[in-house]
């Protein structure tokens, strides 16, 4: 059973997302805050799997409040609900420590995947919002996906594989069962490629893995 915590200072939004979550029998809602501050003290006496918060929210935002999460409380996930539009706050996201990031108004099952992606250990950017992020880095000029194949180029057959299959937001496990290997050995590649390619967290290994063209569109 995996538990979230939702934070998002809507009352009907929450009410909504949380009838979306309900639908998964593996999913159990647990807590739900209304700011930043309640969202970090709720994490911190419930410790939930995910902590599911909402970008903007009073007292404290999601970002500032997943990132505090995340040093006080790093076994939680922290992902991210936006809409679309938001997605300039990726960056600032990925550096504090998110996970995922979510769209309120996207397909439920991209919620409820993606609700799965962070809770086993991988990494989610919502289809829309990754193919935004990413048409933004590529109109940026050529030199950022040259440069993220040329980082890319350094690690082994193996490890690229891996890191394709992470960055769509494979877990662990799931990269295990697809290679055929023992989930250990995929701890290890990522480890590698994250010290390797100087990378903080899955997410950010996931948006180099879209800019080095790994992930087949």
């Amino acid at each position: 059973m995996i538990r979230i915590l939702l934070a998002d200072d809507d009352e009907l939004i929450r009410a909504g997302v949380r009838a979306i979550l309900t639908t998964d029998p593996g999913i159990d809602v647990i807590a739900e805050a209304g700011d930043g501050r309640e969202a970090i003290e709720l994490t911190l006496a419930h410790r939930p799997d995910v902590a599911l918060l909402d970008i903007r929210m009073p007292r404290l935002d999601g970002l500032a409040a997943g990132a505090e999460i995340s040093r006080a409380a790093p076994s939680v996930a922290v992902a991210i609900l936006t809409t679309f539009g938001e997605d300039a706050y990726v960056a600032r996201a990925l550096d504090e420590g998110a996970r995922g990031f979510l769209l309120k108004s996207g397909n439920p099952r991209e919620l409820i995947a993606g609700v799965h992606a962070v809770a086993g250990g991988g990494a989610y950017l919502s289809p829309r919002v990754a193919a935004r992020v990413i048409g933004e880095l590529r109109s940026s000029g050529l030199s950022r996906a040259t440069t993220a194949r040329t980082r890319t180029a350094a690690l082994t057959e193996r490890e690229r594989d891996v890191l394709a299959l992470l960055g769509a937001g494979l877990s662990n496990a799931q990269i295990a069962r697809r290679l055929g290997l023992v989930e250990g050995t995929v701890k290890g590649h990522v480890s590698a490629i994250l010290t390797r390619l100087d990378l903080r967290n899955r997410v950010q290994a996931a948006v180099l893995a879209h800019e080095a063209g790994l992930i087949p569109e």
